[in-house]
């Protein structure tokens, strides 16, 4: 009987510096049996001599199109566009269950190929509580990357994180920066909603250890939303995790009479759903181009909206989420038995189901 195999694909995405499994992790999946293959990478934040230390079998980027059928493929971020039909099983996070951009395309690949789509974002427990995700990086690197654009933005200088952004090496070395562009005066008056959450508690944390003054929303303020509080804080941090349809948190009408609101970080960067909570602008923001302007005139705003922020601090990011992930690793060979892969997987299918006829 053949192993069980994993592939850990290189990111398609040139600057995904993260990764889904660590060297230890890796030799831990081959102690229990499997056989682990890891693409080379020239950007994954764990070199590839680390890996190959760890016993796995080294194979070139991107060649997990031509792997078996049976070869479960691992990754974290989108697949490129080719092959056109997808005849293994991935892991990642696609953002295609929530009908977004090209969904149907992508899972139309899926069932022409016999593969499944095994979303990172729907492995779920019995309450339905995700098991891994990358939430509190998320909100820390947003919560650090709004700080530093309020700073400069108080202080009249050029924005630091407009230059452009590369990922630090450390949390002490972002902590070095943000010091750096504090001045003198008051701290910023900071809301983060869904402060209750992963991403939430990153933001709190990061914030509190910088001085800043926060509010914290949760659902009860959600639902009975006041768009003037709101607008009564220097910055917005959006943590929510939104799986229906909600009332809009800030629209560009409201930035009409904004006077005060001066940057968002859109933590939670869904634009191209209908849920988005936040419909001030139509696509994410990168790491060439951190920021776009929402509004006009003395009520615009800076909105920094980065679908990838964990990736700004790779190391710490990949060792928590690759820890968590790791249990979950140990039992896919075996879907059906694991309550976890059973929720992703019934997350596939239904939203295979919707799919037109």
């Amino acid at each position: 009987m053949s192993k069980f195999t994993i592939w850990l694909r290189d990111e398609y995405r040139k600057t995904e510096r993260r990764t889904p499994l660590l060297p230890s992790g890796a030799k831990e999946l081959i102690d229990i049996g499997y056989n682990v293959v890891v693409e080379r990478s020239d950007k994954r934040i764990f070199p590839d001599s680390d890996y190959e230390a760890a016993g796995c079998k080294m194979a070139a980027p991107g060649s997990w199109r031509d792997a078996p059928a049976d070869f479960t493929i691992l990754g974290l971020k989108e697949l490129p566009h080719d092959p056109a039909v997808l005849k293994n099983n991935h892991i990642y996070f696609a953002h295609a269950f929530k009908h977004q951009n090209g969904w149907q395309d992508l899972l139309g690949r899926f069932q022409n190929g016999g593969g499944h789509l095994l979303d990172l974002e729907y492995m779920v427990d019995g309450a339905g509580r995700r098991v891994v995700a990358f939430g509190y990086w998320a909100g820390y690197m947003g919560a650090a990357l709004a700080l530093m654009q309020w700073y400069d933005k108080a202080a009249g200088r050029k924005s630091l994180i407009e230059k452009g952004l590369t990922p630090w090496d450390n949390a002490g070395l972002l902590d070095e920066d943000i010091r750096a562009r504090k001045a003198d005066g008051p701290s910023p008056k900071v809301l983060i909603i869904g402060a209750g959450g992963r991403s939430g508690r990153g933001a709190r944390e990061l914030l509190a250890r910088h001085g800043a003054e926060v509010t914290c929303w949760g659902r009860a303020e959600t639902e009975q939303l006041d768009r003037d509080a709101i607008l009564d804080h220097d910055i917005l941090i959006n943590c929510v995790f939104v799986s229906s349809s909600i009332p809009p948190f800030v629209r560009l009408q409201d930035l009409d009479r904004n006077k005060r609101l001066s940057v968002i970080s859109d933590v939670s960067c869904d634009p191209l759903s209908s849920y988005n909570p936040l419909p001030l602008y139509a696509e994410p923001t990168s790491w060439d181009h951190p920021v776009v302007k929402a509004g006009v005139n003395g009520g615009a705003i800076d909105l920094i909206a980065i679908d990838n922020l964990p990736s700004l601090l790779p190391r710490e990011a990949s060792q928590e989420f690759a820890g968590l992930l790791l249990p979950y690793l140990k039992a896919v060979d075996k879907l059906e038995a694991n309550p976890v892969w059973r929720a992703a997987l019934g997350a596939y299918e239904t939203a295979c189901d919707s799919l037109p006829s």
